[in-house]
């Protein structure tokens, strides 16, 4: 059996994320949390920078936006750009990675709102009288 650090630098290390200190847990967590879904929806096919993606994301905070933004960056899922100017001027933009990572999430979301009403219906149907 090979030693972690030569699967690692042979490329070949793949996540399990059933193993309870698998890094990759980590990673499900960055990019299923509700902002982070929101945020890689909202950055899909654009440039934007960050107050008009508050306002694209309702509901959300500034922090918990810079937090979200910081955390997917680091991930290497989102770019961040800032141009010298005053005021500051800062555009977020997914990279390849983000994109990929993006369309898979985006399945997900397609299939919660097509099936929103069926999932209501249910929750209605199972609530106590």
């Amino acid at each position: 059996m090979p030693k972690l650090s030569e699967a690692v630098r042979s490329g070949k290390l793949a996540g399990n994320l059933m193993a309870k200190e698998c890094p990759s847990r980590t990673i499900l967590k960055h990019v299923t949390g509700r902002w982070a879904v929101l945020t890689l929806i909202a950055l899909q096919d654009r440039t934007i920078r960050f107050s008009a993606l508050r306002r694209l994301i309702g509901g959300v905070s500034d922090r918990m936006l810079t937090q979200t933004l910081q955390t997917l960056e680091a991930d290497g899922f989102v770019h961040r750009k800032v141009y010298d100017v005053v005021p500051p001027h800062v555009e977020y933009s997914l990279t390849p990675m983000g994109d990929e990572v993006a369309q898979h999430v985006r399945v997900l979301v397609d299939w919660i709102e097509d099936n929103t009403q069926k999932i209501a219906d249910h929750q209605q149907a199972k609530a106590p009288a």
